[in-house]
Formats: C-alpha cells, sequence, structure tokens
C-alpha cells in the first residue's frame, strides 16, 4: 500500500502539487511557486502578486466601500474566489514550519509578501543582497579545470537569486559575460565565437551547447595523447626488457665460453704437468746393461 513518503507522492513528481517549501533555498522556491501560480491560471498570480480582488460598490456621498457578498455578481464571485484558490496552493506548499509563520494572513498577496521579508529581508536588506550577488556577478570567472556544466550552475545561481530579488540581466549580457569568464586556455575557442557568432542574438543555451562540444572533443584529444603516451611507454619498456633479456643471453654464453676454456686450458696444463713428470721419472736406461744415461 502506498504511503505518504512513496515516490509517486514526492514533490516534482506531478504538475498538480506545488514545490514545496521547508524553508531552504527560497529564491528557487519562489520563481518555481511564481511560475506554479500563472500555470494554475494567470489571474491567480496577478491576486497574488497585486492582492486580492474586492468587488466595490458606491455609498451615500459617492464613497467606494465593499460590497456585500450576497450582492456580488457571477464575475465578482469567481474573481473574489481566486484569493481563496491562491492562498490554498500556497498552504499546500509550505511545511508545518512555514504554514505557522503566515496562518494569520488573510489573502495570498499577504502571505506572499510576508515570505519576502522573511526570506529577502526589508528593501533594505534586499538592496544589501542584490549588491553583494551583483559584486559576485560582476567578478565570476570559470575556473581552472572546472567543467562547463559545473560554471554555467554557478552562474546561473547567482543569476537567479538576483532575478529573484528583482535584478535581472538579458541573454545578450549573459551571453558575454560567459564569454569574459572563459580561462586564457579557452582563447582560441572564444576568438572563434566571436567571430563567428553575433553575440547580441547568440542564445545562452546555444553557447553552452558549443562550449560543451568543445570541452568533450578537448577530453578526447586529450584521452588520444596519453593513449599514445602509454603506447609508446610500454614499446620502450618492452625494448628494454628485449635487451636486458639479450644482455643476459649474452653474459651465460660468455660464461659458457669462460667454463669450457677454463676447463681445456686446465686439462692441458695437467696434461703437460704429468708428462713432464713422468720423463723425469723413467730417464734414459741402456737396454743391453740395463744402466741409466747411455745407450
Amino acid at each position: 500500500m502506498a504511503t505518504h513518503n512513496d515516490y509517486t507522492f514526492r514533490e516534482g513528481q506531478s504538475i498538480t502539487r506545488p514545490p514545496y517549501f521547508d524553508g531552504n533555498d527560497y529564491p528557487y522556491w519562489k520563481t518555481r511557486m511564481r511560475i506554479y501560480l500563472q500555470a494554475l491560471d494567470y489571474e491567480i498570480w496577478e491576486i497574488v502578486n497585486d492582492g486580492p480582488f474586492m468587488p466595490l460598490t458606491k455609498n451615500e456621498v459617492g464613497e467606494d466601500i465593499p460590497k456585500p457578498s450576497r450582492e456580488w455578481n457571477e464575475l465578482e464571485k469567481r474573481k473574489a474566489s481566486l484569493n481563496s484558490k491562491a492562498m490554498n496552493a500556497l498552504f499546500c506548499a509550505l511545511d508545518k514550519k512555514e504554514f505557522h509563520r503566515v496562518f494569520s494572513c488573510e489573502s495570498a498577496n499577504e502571505i506572499w509578501h510576508k515570505l519576502e521579508v522573511v526570506y529577502e529581508g526589508t528593501n533594505q536588506v534586499k538592496e544589501s543582497k542584490i549588491s553583494r550577488y551583483t559584486r559576485q556577478y560582476e567578478l565570476f570567472q570559470m575556473e581552472q579545470n572546472e567543467s562547463v556544466y559545473s560554471m554555467y550552475t554557478i552562474f546561473m545561481n547567482i543569476v537567479n537569486t538576483l532575478g529573484a530579488l528583482g535584478k535581472t540581466f538579458s541573454n545578450n549580457k549573459k551571453v558575454k559575460k560567459i564569454i569574459m569568464s572563459l580561462p586564457k586556455e579557452w582563447r582560441q575557442k572564444k576568438t572563434t565565437i566571436e567571430k563567428a557568432k553575433d553575440l547580441n542574438t547568440l542564445p545562452i543555451d546555444d553557447l553552452i551547447g558549443s562550449l560543451i562540444s568543445y570541452e568533450e572533443d578537448l577530453a578526447a584529444e586529450k584521452r588520444h595523447e596519453e593513449k599514445k603516451k602509454s603506447i609508446a611507454l610500454k614499446a620502450s619498456k618492452r625494448e628494454s626488457d628485449e635487451e636486458s633479456e639479450m644482455d643476459d643471453e649474452e653474459l651465460a654464453m660468455l660464461a659458457r665460453r669462460f667454463r669450457k676454456f677454463y676447463k681445456k686450458n686446465n686439462e692441458q696444463r695437467k696434461f703437460r704437468s704429468h708428462k713432464n713428470k713422468k720423463e723425469k721419472k723413467e730417464p734414459i736406461t741402456c737396454y743391453k746393461c740395463k744402466k741409466p744415461e747411455h745407450i
């Protein structure tokens, strides 16, 4: 049996459920929630952003006063009910802690702006945050050995945070900023893009796709060079081993020859020594008288 924690009920698995907010990463949630409300009904988003619709009527002196609900027409009832739909969507998106922050609010607009104050601060605090993130945007650089995907993720986090605070950048400004942030190893690619593309009309997704493709080519070329070096190293080692084996064989052959030569030479010396001894032991003897040293 499926439980509440089953993956089919998790946030992000259905377009009919609002994005969940537990107090973390408010700029991310704010952007997603705005799109969700607009997708429900653009009038609902207007209710959240601008305030609820309240049917009005004139009193005896011509002043606008709230119109009694019993006198509302169908159109006024529908517009007024949008506030309740917006409040319900916001309440469903909040966890228990966040719900208790805003449960006393009487309109979706009040809920929305109370969360803004809590997580973005007052206008003064918001300006301070805008200044800090703008500084990060201006100093942004792609790090050495950093992937294009990682660089782009960090860049868009800064841009989206500023967007949630009300400061936005046009597409061509973001494109030019990314190109300027590329390290010197990418100089050739940077020059190629600037010459081949109109940076004022180049979509940022096309730029990132081109950079990722170039990055993959560089990686493939690097792997090819490393493979060539590895093959050359193995070949060199094999030749060295073969030379070493040949040296060992030659040494063994020389040793065998030396032992053979030594053995033969030693035998010859023994033979001559034995012969000399024999000759000394057997002096000349007369055959007839048997006396030595004459014939």
